[in-house]
């Protein structure tokens, strides 16, 4: 694949995404499928109390779920290195996948300034926490990641090259320069420089706050759970998105030539597709935050189990009150009581 300009011609390589995305969306789409819709089930019918921090959490499903959904359309495109369902599922694909980046970003700081406020703000933020806020939020969050998804789609989004269709790539340098790199620096301040900048902040004022214990106390929690949620919230958010937008800003400075230099330009094309390939396994490890996040969610599979238990130790019940005759049944009582007797008066030696 070459890449022109008017006064150096540069031929890169970078065919191998092809195969690499293939196999990496067919690994996300079945992990992300069942982890995601199993998180769903768990938001809306074994979690009862529905507060703040769930909300942003169902949204942030649904949100993984969207682009889990058109994941099989990629596959089959990355491995036939042709599309052939169509511009207007081209512009939904590709629609799914920022929203899905974007949103997931927004909404993971929206997890993280709740659990700031509740933490280092428990009192004089229940004002603010609220369900209907949070709804407001959710509902903005929606509006802006939508409204950037779309808004990169407007223009045609296949084109035909030697009787194959591509999707959402081989866009000219025109298109680049004058549309998809004021795009790109768009969504890169308000979907990941602004959050990424909260998130951090959060994080450090989070543990300033673990040096007072009596905080820790008022609202019930300890030290060792709130590390658990810091870490593993923040090393999503660094692991999976921070190497994807640092080349996506770097990838689009060079395709719109806006730095004409072969050697970066090669660099960027190389790590552009592994670092979004990471990106996408945000929808993998989405549900650890839920777990390390809500106490509710941990609570409901210690609810699902015990269920579990109780059903299997009512039908052993069951069955042996049918299996034992009432002679044998009456008989293991007047047993049972004398054994008590006997371990009583034990007990009162």
């Amino acid at each position: 694949m070459g890449n022109h300009s008017d006064n150096h011609t540069c031929v890169t390589d970078d065919s191998f995404k092809y195969n690499l995305y293939g196999a990496v969306y067919s690994v996300v789409f079945i992990l992300g499928l069942i982890t995601n819709c199993a998180s769903l089930f768990m938001f809306c019918f074994r979690i009862k109390m529905r507060n703040e921090t769930t909300i942003f959490m169902t949204n942030l499903a649904v949100s993984d779920l969207l682009f889990v959904f058109t994941l099989p359309f990629k596959i089959f495109y990355n491995f036939n290195r042709h599309w052939p369902f169509g511009d207007t599922l081209c512009k939904i694909s590709g629609t799914a996948f920022l929203t899905n980046i974007y949103g997931s970003m927004l909404f993971l700081t929206c997890i993280s300034v709740d659990r700031f406020l509740a933490i280092v703000y428990p009192f004089r933020s229940r004002t603010i926490r609220t369900r209907k806020n949070s709804a407001i939020v959710c509902a903005g969050v929606w509006i802006l990641v939508l409204s950037g998804g779309i808004s990169a789609s407007l223009f045609s989004t296949t084109n035909v090259n030697n009787a194959s269709t591509t999707c959402f790539e081989g866009f000219s340098k025109r298109i680049w320069k004058t549309y998809l790199s004021k795009i790109t620096i768009f969504i890169e301040v308000v979907g990941f420089i602004i959050p990424l900048m909260l998130n951090l902040t959060c994080a450090s004022l989070v543990l300033r706050t673990l040096r007072k214990p009596d905080t820790l106390s008022q609202i019930g929690t300890n030290k060792e759970k709130v590390l658990k949620m810091i870490v593993v919230h923040v090393a999503v958010f660094i692991v999976c998105f921070v190497p994807y937008n640092s080349i996506l800003f770097l990838y689009a400075l060079v395709r719109s030539q806006a730095i004409a230099n072969c050697s970066l330009e090669r660099f960027a094309r190389t790590l552009y597709p592994i670092t979004l390939c990471v990106a996408t396994l945000n929808c993998c490890f989405d549900p650890f935050i839920y777990y390390f996040t809500s106490e509710s969610f941990q609570k409901s599979f210690y609810i699902t189990s015990d269920l579990k238990s109780d059903s299997l130790c009512k039908t052993e019940t069951a069955l042996t009150t049918q299996v034992i005759p009432p002679a044998i049944r009456e008989e293991m009582s007047v047993q049972a009581i004398r054994n008590g007797r006997d371990l009583m008066s034990e007990s009162h030696f």
